[in-house]
């Protein structure tokens, strides 16, 4: 039996995305930059999928750019936004526990002289309002959030957060990295506060190789990539048609029987918890309901390595992650994990299980029936 754990790295494309994807490559396959019926064509994919996505956000269509991922979206909305603005102040806020794509471009603007504040998280993964708003000052040009936690699945309260920076400083950008949340839950930029709004294609079952950005209208952002103008100069190089049609379609999908879906992954989700907890010497590090994504479980294993479990389970079939698929080849102690207050004793023990629309109870029995044979075996080999 094949197990797919590992949705929160990446997802298996629906049908009705791989469909489009064929078509775009194979017969609609033009230039959406070229002025004949090919290329008018191949243009009509661009827009569609612009005015899905547009829809499901319910904001403009001007508002949406399309990037090749999730992390490019990340560094055009940090740099790009810090840039355009540093007239107004040099002073950016973030969190300890953000994803690579948003810390490293934070490091990348400390080293132009911006300066970067870092806000701790309690035991949840939340973040405190007040001491946010007493992070905020005159000078603050940008503070970026991560929506949902890509380790634990920790959801952070945007619209409060949004209302405490406005408040403070009413000029002061807020930008969210949504690519672990945008698919799983309803987002409305405008009504949430956000300025600009991260997402990727291959974290709800679209292509690898796309993602898009929100900017809302008026929020300056210079472009980071130059050449022939495309999309109102915001990001030159040839449209990626076939992985915006991609992301399109997973989108009008994703959000078509919306809230049956995330029901359906929220179920699986909190059967997994509790199945777990069956286990011996075994942290869920992971919430059930409101204040935890649908999608993701953080347990930690006394006594087991999550390397060495996580390969234990992979020749078993059932393939998990031991952290941000991003990061794992520099692999260090997670930040998230010590945010949180995981016991340094289980930090070096922890793995990330994921669901996709495609998972099944089923499938989390047959993990757990495996993790029932292998812990005893691997915790014979516990260092001393």
């Amino acid at each position: 039996m094949e197990v797919y754990f590992d949705n929160a790295a990446t997802t298996r494309v629906l049908d009705s995305v791989k469909d489009i994807v064929v078509k775009t490559m194979t017969v609609d396959y033009g230039n959406a930059a070229a002025k004949h019926r090919k290329g008018m064509e191949a243009e009509l994919y661009v827009r569609e999928a612009r005015r899905t996505i547009a829809d499901t956000l319910k904001v403009q269509e001007k508002e949406i750019l399309f990037t090749s991922g999730g992390s490019e979206s990340n560094n055009m909305a940090l740099i790009g936004a810090a840039l355009a603005n540093k007239r107004a102040g040099r002073h950016i806020i973030t969190t300890s526990v953000e994803h690579p794509s948003v810390y490293n471009p934070l490091a990348y603007l400390e080293e132009l002289g911006f300066e970067v504040t870092v806000l701790p998280v309690d035991h949840n993964g939340h973040i405190s309002l007040e001491e946010l708003g007493s992070a905020v000052r005159p000078d603050t040009i940008l503070v970026s959030v991560m929506y949902v936690n890509n380790e634990v699945g920790a959801v952070e309260p945007i619209e409060e957060i949004a209302k405490v920076i406005k408040g403070k400083n009413k000029n002061t950008l807020f930008h969210v990295d949504g690519i672990q949340a945008y698919g799983k839950y309803v987002i409305r930029p405008n009504k949430q506060g956000m300025d600009l709004l991260s997402a990727s294609g291959h974290k709800l079952h679209g292509p690898k190789g796309v993602g898009f950005l929100y900017i809302r209208s008026g929020v300056k952002v210079k472009p980071m990539i130059y050449g022939g103008g495309q999309q109102n100069n915001m990001r030159s190089g040839t449209e990626n048609v076939p992985g915006i049609a991609g992301l399109g379609a997973a989108a009008k999908e994703m959000y078509t029987d919306h809230q049956e879906k995330i029901r359906r992954i929220a179920e699986l989700k909190d059967y997994m918890i509790d199945r777990l907890r069956e286990l011996e010497d075994t942290v869920v590090n992971s919430k059930k309901g409101d204040g935890s994504a649908p999608q993701i479980v953080s347990v930690s294993f006394e006594g087991v390595r999550s390397e060495v479990l996580l390969h234990a389970l992979e020749d078993k079939g059932i393939y998990v992650s031991s952290g941000s698929a991003c990061s794992s080849h520099h692999p260090a102690i997670s930040g998230t994990l010590k945010g949180i207050g995981v016991s340094p004793r289980l930090l070096e023990s922890t793995i990330r299980i994921s669901f996709g629309i495609f998972n099944t109870r089923e499938e989390v029995d047959y993990c757990i029936g495996v993790l029932k044979e292998l812990l005893p075996v691997l915790r014979k080999y516990r260092r001393g």
